[in-house]
C-alpha cells in the first residue's frame, strides 16, 4: 500500500509539471533565435556531459542543479566542487563554475552554484572608426543559483531552484531570474530503475538596458542653431529558453550478494527526452560503467533532427558524441572522498569542449 501511495505521488507532481509546461512549448525549431539568455542552455558540469547530459534520472549532488534539481536531496553532508570548461576550442570562451551543497535535516540539502563565462576581450570599434584603437570591452555572463531539495519518502525526491542572471558589457546589460523544478523516482529491489521529470528556465521576459543603447547626434533647428542631443534606443524584451527534461535510467549490476550490497561492477543505462521552447527537441542517450564508485567511465550521444544529415542541415556545432571519466577517491575514516571529472565533447566547427574539476564530499 505505501509504496502505491508513493507511485501515485510520484505520478501526480510528474503530471502537474508536464501540464504546467505545456503552453510553454510550441516544438517549433523556426523560433530559434528568438530567446535569449543562451548560457542557460550549457552544461558546466564535466560528470553529467560526458554521458550526454542524460542524467535527468539519476543526476547527485550538484552537478543535479543543471539537469534535475532534485538530485541535490542526495548530498550525504558536504559537497564542494570547482569545474572549468573550455567552451569550443578555438573561440577564446572558458567557463568557470564553483559551488556546494550541504545537507539540511534528515531529507532536505540546500545548493549554491555560480557559473561565469568569460569571453575574452573584444576589440571596440564605432561607426566613425570601424577598425578600432579605442580599447577593449569583456562581455560578462553570470548566473547565481540557490537551491533547495528534499526526500518525501525513500523513493521520491523534489526539489526547486531559483536562479539570477545577469549579462552585457560595460554599458549595455541585462538581468533576470529563472525557476527550475524536478522530481526523481527510484524503485526496484536494488533501487536500480531511475525515473525523473525536470522543468527548467521559467521565468519573465529580460531586457537591455544602459548608456550603451543612446547614441548622441547634432540637431540644426529651421533658424540655423545647432543643438546636441542624446537619442535612447529600447531593446526588446526576450524570453528564456524554456525546456522540459523527461529522463529513465536502469542500473546493471554485474555482481552482487543476495542483499545487493555488493555492487562492485555497475552498468548504467540512461535516456532523456529534452522539450526546448525555441529549439528543436533533443534525445539524448548515455552508458555508464562503474567500479565500487571508485572509477567510472561514460560516453554518450545527444541527437536533434538534421543533426547526422551533413552541415548544411545540422544547426549546432556539436555532432553528438561524448565522453567522459570519474576517479573518485576515499579519504580518512568517515567516508569522505575527492573526486576528478573530465569530460569531452564533439564539435564541428572548433576543438570541441574539455571540461575538467575536482570536488569534495565530507
Amino acid at each position: 500500500m505505501k509504496s502505491i501511495k508513493h507511485i501515485a505521488l510520484s505520478l501526480t507532481i510528474t503530471g502537474s509539471l508536464v501540464v504546467s509546461s505545456t503552453s510553454l512549448f510550441a516544438g517549433n525549431p523556426e523560433r530559434a533565435g528568438q530567446a535569449g539568455a543562451s548560457q542557460l542552455l550549457i552544461n558546466p558540469y564535466a560528470r553529467s556531459a560526458g554521458w550526454a547530459g542524460a542524467g535527468t534520472a539519476r543526476g547527485k549532488g550538484l552537478e543535479a542543479q543543471y539537469m534535475n534539481v532534485a538530485g541535490i536531496a542526495f548530498t550525504r553532508k558536504t559537497e564542494v566542487m570547482f569545474m572549468r570548461s573550455a567552451w569550443l576550442v578555438g573561440s577564446g570562451i572558458n567557463i568557470n563554475t564553483f559551488g556546494l551543497t550541504q545537507r539540511v535535516g534528515e531529507t532536505g540539502a540546500i545548493g549554491i552554484g555560480i557559473m561565469s563565462i568569460n569571453a575574452g576581450k573584444i576589440e571596440r570599434t564605432t561607426e566613425d572608426q570601424p577598425e578600432g584603437g579605442l580599447g577593449t570591452f569583456t562581455p560578462r555572463f553570470t548566473n547565481i543559483a540557490i537551491s533547495y531539495a528534499k526526500g518525501f519518502s525513500d523513493n521520491i525526491f523534489g526539489g526547486i531552484t531559483l536562479r539570477v542572471l545577469s549579462e552585457g558589457i560595460d554599458n549595455v546589460k541585462a538581468q533576470g531570474v529563472a525557476v527550475d523544478a524536478g522530481i526523481q523516482y527510484h524503485t526496484g529491489k536494488y533501487d536500480q530503475v531511475h525515473l525523473g521529470v525536470a522543468l527548467k528556465n521559467v521565468g519573465p521576459k529580460m531586457q537591455y538596458k544602459g548608456d550603451g543603447l543612446s547614441v548622441q547626434g547634432t540637431v540644426t533647428n529651421a533658424y540655423g542653431n545647432t543643438y546636441q542631443i542624446t537619442q535612447s534606443s529600447k531593446s526588446a524584451a526576450f524570453d528564456l529558453p524554456a525546456l522540459l527534461n523527461i529522463g529513465a535510467a536502469y542500473d546493471f549490476y554485474l555482481t552482487k550478494d543476495t542483499s545487493g550490497l555488493l555492487k562492485t561492477h555497475r552498468l548504467t543505462v540512461a535516456g532523456n527526452f529534452t522539450s526546448n521552447s525555441f529549439t528543436k527537441d533533443n534525445f539524448l542517450l548515455g552508458v555508464e560503467y562503474g567500479w565500487k564508485e571508485f572509477l567510472m567511465v561514460r560516453c554518450g550521444l545527444a541527437t536533434e533532427k538534421g543533426i547526422f544529415r551533413g552541415e548544411e542541415n545540422r544547426t549546432t556545432a556539436f555532432t553528438g558524441p561524448s565522453c567522459g571519466a570519474t576517479v573518485e577517491i576515499p579519504i580518512g575514516e568517515k567516508k569522505s572522498t575527492f573526486g576528478v571529472d573530465y569530460s569531452y565533447r564533439f564539435t564541428n566547427p572548433f576543438g570541441g569542449v574539455h571540461s575538467f574539476g575536482a570536488r569534495i564530499n565530507f
